[in-house]
């Protein structure tokens, strides 16, 4: 197997090797193409597995090495994934249907839009015996490449709720993203207009934030962002050994630098292995602890990870791969933007709230 589509492995399932491995073969041709990714995306949703189905482990071994290969890659797949998890999840309740809440979306590619900012909101109102949308929504990745999504709106009763929404709707208007960004650049997010959309209600209000795959999700993504740090690690490690080929001996501070990515990826990845175990067996979020504590520490912890990885690789490789190595360049500038996606010190301080009132397994 080429050296940029081994797998990532969280335990001893081969990701490698299972029926699932074929798309990850197809990354690397695929990458910065986004209607390729989405293709692949599709696919993908269609049989690799659901988290919290007994095969968490090896989901995310396949975001990781999906990542590993290209971090856009990955912002491609994760969403689309999630989506159709959390479409699972709501016909599992009996509050929606999830048939009608895809529509006719048999191969149709989904993201889920849930982020929020000042001055911009969407509604959620009965139209009779229906529900639409009106109103702008944030952070909408790749609205326009997409054919439906998840989405977050705000109900009559004050609270949030989860839709799905067909994205080519006439009522549907997508802003020209103004990305100015270096880093996940062929994945623009903007603002999107609704104006009177027909909407499937997924759950009910509040049903969406309470839910375990919320926090399943988010430690999706925390997967996301280690497979790319495992990317950058594999490049510094190639580069050190071509400079040995090379008659250029790695010195002790760069061999260091390598011994330290070491013990940071492993220590990450077996944390990630073992909470991915724990929802699958059932015991996260048991004996008093919330499965959103668990989702903190371990987006906390893989964010830490990678933000090391990232200053160990940078400062050691100096300043020509970047320059030159146009993968390399990509890959940093792609994982430094994703890994913004943890909130550091306000989400710590999130779990420090929740480690006050005991929610902590020490």
């Amino acid at each position: 197997m080429p050296a940029e589509t081994t797998p990532v492995l969280l335990d001893s399932t081969a990701a490698g090797s299972s029926p699932w491995s074929s798309i990850l073969r197809e990354v690397p041709d695929a990458a910065g193409d986004v209607t390729a990714l989405l293709a692949l995306a599709v696919e993908a949703g269609e049989t690799w597995p659901r988290p919290g189905a007994g095969r968490t482990p090896l989901l995310w071994e396949l975001l990781a090495s999906v990542a590993a290969i290209d971090v856009a890659a990955a912002r491609v797949f994760e969403p689309h994934l999630d989506a159709i998890a959390i479409l699972s999840q709501a016909a599992g309740t009996g509050t929606a249907d999830q048939p009608a809440a895809a529509g006719d979306g048999v191969g149709a590619s989904w993201g889920v839009f849930a982020a929020e900012a000042p001055g911009v909101s969407l509604q959620a109102r009965r139209d009779g015996g229906a529900v639409v949308l009106e109103g702008a929504k944030p952070w909408c990745s790749l609205a326009a490449s997409l054919d439906r999504a998840v989405i977050t709106a705000h109900t009559d009763d004050g609270g949030r709720a989860a839709f799905a929404v067909d994205l080519h709707h006439a009522g549907v208007r997508c802003e020209e993203p103004a990305w100015v960004a270096r880093g996940l650049r062929e994945i623009p997010s903007g603002t999107v207009h609704f104006d009177q959309v027909p909407a499937v209600a997924l759950g009910g209000t509040g049903w969406y934030h309470s839910r375990p795959g919320f926090a399943w999700g988010g430690m999706g993504v925390a997967a996301c962002w280690l497979g790319g740090a495992v990317g950058v690690a594999r490049d510094f490690r190639a580069g050190l050994l071509a400079g040995a080929d090379a008659g250029r001996e790695p010195d002790q501070v760069a061999l260091a630098a390598l011994g330290e990515v070491d013990r940071t990826l492993t220590a990450a990845m077996q944390y990630l292995a073992r909470t991915a175990a724990r929802i699958d067996d059932g015991s996260l979020g048991a004996a008093g602890q919330s499965t959103w504590s668990g989702a903190q520490r371990v987006r906390g912890t893989v964010a830490a990870a990678v933000e090391r990885v990232l200053h160990l690789v940078l400062s050691n490789r100096g300043p020509a791969p970047l320059a030159f190595d146009e993968r390399y360049a990509k890959r940093t500038a792609d994982l430094g933007l994703y890994v913004r996606q943890h909130h550091g010190s306000r989400d710590d301080a999130q779990l420090g709230r929740l480690t006050l009132k005991g929610d902590c397994p020490w």
